[in-house]
């Protein structure tokens, strides 16, 4: 099962889907999601490091747009979600061969860049033309923040994660078919 799949087979859950309860309001379960993209530890996932990647086991890449905010999740244990804070996005990208290579790729990346974060006390979103990493270690959460074009055009030491990230987007769209 997938890290961010709701428990939709609670008994409780059920019974207020089957009685025409309204849905929950997607901006409320997307930010859920990114708490739990938080909150989750290793040891709930039964991750521990390995000699590829001692400390990364969770990379997040966060984009501030006018509209929002998208949020792009890759976990050591195959997860991988991209989900938006009005609500709406993808979960379980990552029962998807090429997503799940292309995420591996980022984690990857993410475990070569660690030494260019700063530890992070919290985790707020990025504003507006910016991006915000977090990578979620064995020791702690790590983030930065860097504009969008710069990281975009290649002018920053840290474009490479920026672009393993969007192979991320691109293969999730790709196995999807969405163009959004």
């Amino acid at each position: 099962m997938d890290i961010f799949t709701p428990d939709l087979a609670a008994p409780k859950n059920m019974l207020k889907r089957l009685f025409g309860k309204p849905d929950p309001d997607p901006a409320k379960v997307s930010r859920e999601m990114r708490d739990r993209a938080f909150s989750m530890t290793p040891t709930d996932l039964r991750l521990a490091p390995s000699s590829a990647r001692p400390h990364v086991f969770c990379a997040v890449m966060e984009t501030g747009y006018e509209e929002g905010v998208a949020t792009l999740v890759a976990v050591a244990d195959g997860s991988v979600s991209l989900y938006f804070s009005k609500g709406g996005g993808v979960i379980g990208g990552g029962g998807h061969e090429s997503v799940r290579g292309a995420a591996a790729a980022f984690l990857d990346a993410a475990e070569v860049f660690l030494p260019r974060f700063e530890g992070a006390n919290d985790t707020p979103m990025p504003s507006v033309g910016q991006v915000r990493f977090y990578l979620r270690t064995f020791e702690g959460i790590f983030s930065v923040e860097i504009q969008e074009q710069t990281l975009g055009e290649g002018r920053h030491e840290l474009s490479p994660l920026f672009y393993a990230a969007h192979d991320v987007i691109t293969r999730l769209r790709e196995e999807t078919g969405d163009d959004s």
